[in-house]
C-alpha cells in the first residue's frame, strides 16, 4: 500500500511538474547567423533574461548571415509552431516583411532586433543606434587623420539595415564635419572574411595613396586589418565590432580603434520587450543603444572588459 502510495506521489509530481512546463511562455529568437562572436554574445543575453523571466527560449539561425531564404523558413517553422513571441534580425529588410506581417496576423508579437525591416507590423525593435555609431567612426577618422586626407569603406552588404546605416552614418559626418577628408572608395564583402579580404585588397591596390579606412561589421573589420598586415601598411583603421583576433589587432597598433556594441544586452532586452507584451504591457516602440568607441587607451577599463566579455551560458 505504501509502495503504491509513494508510485502514485512520484506520478503526481511529474505531472504537475510537466503541466508548469507546460504552461511557460515560449520565445523564440532567430538571429543572423551563428558563427560570429555577436550572435553567441545575443544568445547568451537572451538566455539570461529567459531564466530572469521564466520563459522558454528556443534559439535557432541559419549557417551564414546571407542566408535570408534559410531565415525566412525558420521564422516561418516558428509561426507555424505557434510559439508566445518571436525575436528575430532580420538579414534583409525587405524579405522578411511577409513572414513579420503573418505572425502580427496570427497574433504572435514579433520583436525585431540588430537590424530593421519595412514594416511597422511588430512590437518593438531594440539595436545598436546605428546611424551615430557610423557617425562615431567618422569623428575618429577625422581626429586621427588630423581633418584630411582619403579613405576607404569596406562595407558589409546591401540589404542590411544596420550597416547600411552605419555606412550612411560614416558618410553624412564626414561630409558635414570632415569637409578635407574624401571616401574614394567603397566596396561590398558581403558579410564574408574572405570576400571582406578581396575588397579591402582591391581598393588598397586601386588607391595607393590613402590614408585611413572604415570597416562596417566584424567581417569587414577582419578582412581590412588582414588586408593592412599583409602589405604591412600604415593605413589607419577604425574597425567596427570586436573578437579576441580584432583586440589583439588593436593592441597591437594595427587597427586604431572599434565601435562596438553591447550584443549581450541587446538579446536580453529583445526577450524581456517580448516578456512585457506578453504580461499585455505596451513596452516602446524604439529601443536604442548607445555605441562605444573602444582604443588602446581603454580597451582594458572594468566597464569595457565587462561588455565586451560576458559569460557565455545558454
Amino acid at each position: 500500500m505504501r509502495k503504491a502510495v509513494l508510485i502514485l506521489s512520484i506520478l503526481l509530481f511529474t505531472l504537475s511538474a510537466a503541466c508548469k512546463r507546460g504552461d511557460r511562455k515560449v520565445v523564440a529568437v532567430i538571429a543572423q547567423g551563428r558563427s560570429h562572436l555577436f550572435w553567441q554574445s545575443v544568445h547568451a543575453g537572451a538566455a539570461a533574461a529567459g531564466r530572469a523571466a521564466g520563459v522558454e527560449i528556443l534559439w535557432n539561425a541559419p549557417a551564414t548571415e546571407t542566408d535570408y531564404s534559410g531565415q525566412l523558413q525558420i521564422v516561418e517553422a516558428m509561426i507555424n509552431r505557434r510559439v508566445d513571441a518571436i525575436a528575430v534580425s532580420p538579414i534583409d529588410k525587405k524579405s522578411m516583411v511577409g513572414v513579420v506581417e503573418r505572425a502580427d496576423r496570427e497574433g504572435i508579437p514579433v520583436i525585431i532586433f540588430d537590424t530593421g525591416v519595412e514594416t511597422d507590423k511588430f512590437v518593438a525593435h531594440v539595436a545598436t543606434d546605428n546611424y551615430a555609431a557610423g557617425r562615431l567612426g567618422a569623428q575618429r577618422v577625422g581626429k586621427i587623420l588630423n581633418g584630411k586626407g582619403k579613405v576607404l569603406i569596406v562595407a558589409c552588404q546591401p540589404g542590411s539595415a544596420s550597416t547600411l546605416a552605419r555606412e550612411q552614418g560614416f558618410e553624412d559626418d564626414l561630409k558635414e564635419n570632415w569637409p578635407g577628408i574624401q571616401v574614394v572608395d567603397k566596396r561590398f564583402g558581403m558579410s564574408d572574411f574572405a570576400k571582406s579580404l578581396a575588397v579591402a585588397e582591391n581598393m588598397l591596390t586601386a588607391h595607393p595613396d590613402v590614408d585611413g579606412m572604415f570597416a562596417s561589421n566584424e567581417t569587414s573589420t577582419v578582412g581590412a586589418a588582414q588586408a593592412l598586415k599583409g602589405r604591412g601598411s600604415k593605413v589607419k583603421l577604425v574597425g567596427f565590432d570586436w573578437s579576441p583576433t580584432l583586440l589583439d589587432d588593436l593592441r597591437g597598433g594595427l587597427i586604431d580603434s572599434l565601435v562596438v556594441q553591447d550584443p549581450f544586452k541587446m538579446g536580453h532586452e529583445a526577450v524581456m520587450l517580448a516578456v512585457r507584451k506578453l504580461k499585455g504591457e505596451t513596452p516602446p516602440k524604439t529601443n536604442p543603444l548607445a555605441p562605444r568607441l573602444v582604443t588602446r587607451e581603454n580597451v582594458d577599463d572594468p566597464d569595457i572588459h565587462a561588455q565586451l566579455h560576458p559569460k557565455l551560458e545558454f
